[in-house]
């Protein structure tokens, strides 16, 4: 399954009572019949069923009590009108049907979709029904519906996750919380989402990344009610189509002191890897100049890896002064330690005033010793520090990221960007971002290391932090993309994601010399 065309999907993301206000809108206000939009739904759904699995044999559609399971039964209704071979389990029993979820059943069912209630089916009978499905079409649970899933749900879910047949997923995967993002027991593995209305939130973070698979967004022809309704927004989604026209245009006549001047502070013994990819990062995310401060036996092997980068080996953070006053931009922390010449290190930085970015082991000193000043800064944590820096444990973090990012920007100030699948970034008074998409190849050490160099760099030409973070963070997953293509997820370090890094850069600038050409 290719990944989803992210171009196509827009910017806004509500929570699921935002959407379920929306959908009241468009019926009560915009007189939409319900029963309408429910078939509007159902066929959006089956398009996608047959586009991307035109031969793949019997589908076999799981439908719940509500809307959700409506549709189900219409996608149904659709596949048997086309010479489909389909069947329905009815995973709630029909007999307690109500609304449009029941005229759905009994369209189905008219049109000659055999519908086998689950009370009356046995483990071998289950068994033999998903072995047989060329799809399955999960139209279980919606998203009015939280917690851990109870049985029945639980099992077919288990079933679903078990079998090789791909998975189409209605408006969310079952389980799935489509606020957070997050998961109480086990969710359906989708191969395929197709959701309605609008975006939700929990689709594009934490485990909604992994369990959506790709995701297709029909609007059902909603869009003025999207408007007009008057429901904000949870967050922004963001990725490298929407953040490339953020980059400055530089002029011909162009010099090095205009794009800011990036000092990374990083690399404590046997750590020196850390600032110079760090620094390299920097340097390739179009920094004017990039110092490193680290310890001095690592300056031979900074100078032979990067030579425009400028290496000083420091033995104590009273050095490091001389350094801050003609810095841009500060990122410290890749590497750092927790010891005397990181503490040092850090409290120097946060003593300067300057813009900075605070990343691995600076935020591990932040959570225990050294109190920050000022407002100028980004805080780059992964989950794990995320929790230290929140004194909570990474399962709470992990429950509601977005409701972490903001408490960690209400404790800390300045802009947060909490990693992950569906990096969050919160600033104060701002609706958060969300960078949409994921890479299991990042998940290996020193991609951290890499992302605060190029925030770094980025923060010094655009003088803006969230901007610095959203744009950083969807260029850092593009280049991971285009490094995967030749090194696949395994093989990939994080080097290659340096290596890709003008490539990806590279598009925007043919876009910036294009619209110049044609002015």
């Amino acid at each position: 399954m290719p990944p989803s065309d992210v171009s196509s999907l827009p910017d806004a993301l509500f929570s699921a009572d935002a959407v379920r206000e929306i959908d009241r809108y468009v019926i009560d206000q915009q007189g939409v019949d319900g029963f309408d939009l429910m078939q509007r739904a159902a066929y959006s759904a089956f398009r996608q069923l047959v586009r991307h699995w035109p031969d793949q044999g019997p589908v076999l559609v799981l439908c719940g009590a509500g809307n959700n399971g409506g549709d189900g039964y219409l996608v149904a209704a659709n596949a048997a009108r086309h010479g489909i071979e389909v069947r329905c389990i009815a995973v709630a029993p029909t007999g307690k049907l109500s609304g449009d979820a029941r005229k759905a059943w009994r369209k189905a069912s008219k049109d000659g979709v055999p519908v086998l209630e689950l009370g009356d089916l046995g483990d071998l009978e289950l068994d033999e029904l998903f072995s047989q499905a060329g799809v399955l079409v999960d139209a279980m649970l919606g998203t009015g519906v939280s917690g851990a899933p109870r049985e029945p749900f639980a099992g077919l879910i288990a079933r679903c996750n078990s079998v090789a047949a791909p998975v189409l997923a209605i408006d969310l995967p079952s389980g799935l919380n489509a606020t957070t993002g997050a998961t109480e027991g086990d969710a359906v593995k989708a191969d395929l989402t197709v959701t309605f209305i609008g975006l939700k939130a929990g689709l594009f973070t934490g485990q909604g990344a992994a369990a959506c698979g790709s995701v297709v967004f029909e609007s059902l022809d909603t869009g003025d009610g999207v408007t007009l309704s008057g429901q904000p927004p949870l967050a922004h989604r963001l990725d490298w189509g929407t953040t490339r026209s953020w980059l400055p245009v530089r002029a011909v006549n162009a010099h090095k002191g205009q794009f800011g001047h990036v000092l990374v502070v990083a690399g404590d013994r046997g750590f020196g890897g850390a600032g110079l990819m760090a620094a390299e990062a920097a340097a390739r995310s179009g920094a004017g100049l990039v110092s490193l401060a680290t310890r001095p036996e690592h300056v031979t092997a900074a100078l032979a890896r990067c030579p425009s980068v400028m290496v000083h080996g420091l033995i104590h953070g009273s050095e490091l002064p001389s350094l801050l006053e003609s810095a841009t931009v500060i990122v410290c922390g890749p590497g750092m330690g927790q010891g005397a010449w990181g503490q040092q290190m850090l409290e120097q930085v946060v003593d300067s005033g300057k813009p900075r970015v605070l990343d691995a082991d600076a935020l591990n000193l932040l959570s225990s010793r050294v109190p920050i000043l000022a407002d100028n800064h980004i805080l780059t944590p992964h989950p794990g520090e995320a929790a230290r820096l929140l004194d909570c444990l990474v399962p709470e973090v992990e429950a509601d990221r977005i409701a972490a990012a903001r408490r960690l920007q209400e404790t800390y100030g300045g802009t947060i960007l909490l990693k992950g699948a569906g990096t969050v970034i919160a600033s104060e008074g701002e609706v958060v971002d969300i960078v949409s998409g994921s890479n299991p190849g990042m998940a290996t050490g020193g991609m951290g290391d890499v992302l605060s160099g190029m925030i770094g760099a980025l923060y010094g030409q655009l003088g803006d932090a969230r901007r610095a973070a959203g744009l950083a963070a969807s260029v850092h997953l593009a280049a991971a993309n285009v490094a995967t293509q030749s090194k696949g997820f395994m093989g990939l370090i994080p080097s290659d994601v340096i290596d890709a890094l003008p490539t990806v850069f590279s598009q925007a600038e043919v876009g910036i010399m294009g619209s110049r050409e044609g002015s």
